[in-house]
């Protein structure tokens, strides 16, 4: 079982992961005001002429590099999120799948882990 003093480790940790990734979605994105929590692709000013098509396109291809960006990045801050939520329910470093201790070497390379390596390695991919 992780002390407590293991647990505010990790949370300090995952607020910093958090505060970073969010520096990272600003810098392609901005939280959407009508969905909390979501955020929305920030569409880049390339000074393009309508009339130069290969401008046109590589405005095109940054913008789905941006919106990609921001997908990774969203769904990266939201399993932060998700283990924030399991330190306040009292449940992080347990396995969501068979109630077993997660190992500290997993949580310290990856403190979002929300089952043990072996459920990870057989839980089907969705």
């Amino acid at each position: 079982m992780l002390s407590k003093e293991k647990i505010e480790y990790f949370k300090k940790k995952l607020k910093e992961h958090k505060k970073e990734t969010e520096g990272q979605l600003s810098e392609v994105a901005r939280p959407n005001l009508q969905a909390p929590g979501e955020w929305e692709t920030t569409v880049p000013d390339m000074n393009v002429r309508v009339s130069d098509k290969n401008e046109l396109a590589d405005t095109f291809e940054e913008q789905e590099t941006r919106e990609a960006l921001e997908e990774n990045l969203e769904k990266h801050l939201m399993s932060i999120e998700k283990a924030l939520k399991r330190v306040d329910e009292g449940t992080f470093g347990i396995c969501s799948i068979c109630n077993k201790e997660i190992s500290e070497e997993r949580l310290e390379a990856y403190p979002m882990a929300e089952y043990c390596i072996k459920d990870a390695r057989n839980k089907p991919q969705t």
